[in-house]
């Protein structure tokens, strides 16, 4: 069973530290990246058409996405990504995604730098901990702001 690094593709500076250095780790353990990107709820838009177009809209922007960064994460790991899309919240689709693939063993996030603090998703993290969905899941927080050179020295 090969081990799966699960990175949230989000819109953040730091992401791209998070899938480097995940995508290394895929390399240099025989594993493989999972991509993560959360669509938002559209729960406010009145009609269901309207609704319907702007969701297959988004979803195209997402699918998009993912398959640019998924051509680097590929060449970086050795391996294609696995895609996955969700609608809502991260923690929900982080706890989903981990609920429905046993393989994904740690969850690789990117810690924001500077006086923004380490970003929602990691201060989220930090303060529930690592009880994902029915089982916990380690979790690598790299600095947002490694070069590449740390990021290959690490990974």
């Amino acid at each position: 069973m090969a081990r799966k690094f699960l990175v949230v593709a989000d819109d953040s500076p730091e992401f791209a530290a998070a899938l480097r250095f995940a995508a290394r780790r895929a390399r240099s353990t025989g594993g493989r990246v999972v991509m993560l990107r959360m669509l938002p709820d559209n729960t406010d838009a009145h009609w269901s058409g309207a609704r319907e177009e702007i969701e297959r809209q988004q979803r195209e922007e997402a699918e998009a996405l993912l398959n640019r960064l998924g051509e680097e994460a590929a060449e970086r790991s050795g391996a294609a990504p696995v895609f996955l899309i969700e609608k809502g919240d991260a923690q929900g689709a982080i706890k989903k995604a981990v609920a429905d693939d046993p393989e994904i063993k740690i969850l690789v996030l990117a810690a924001g730098s500077g006086s923004r603090g380490p970003g929602p998703l990691v201060s989220a993290i930090i303060k529930h901990g690592a009880q994902l969905g029915s089982r916990k899941l380690p979790v690598t927080i790299v600095p947002g702001d490694l070069t590449e050179a740390e990021l290959e020295d690490l990974a």
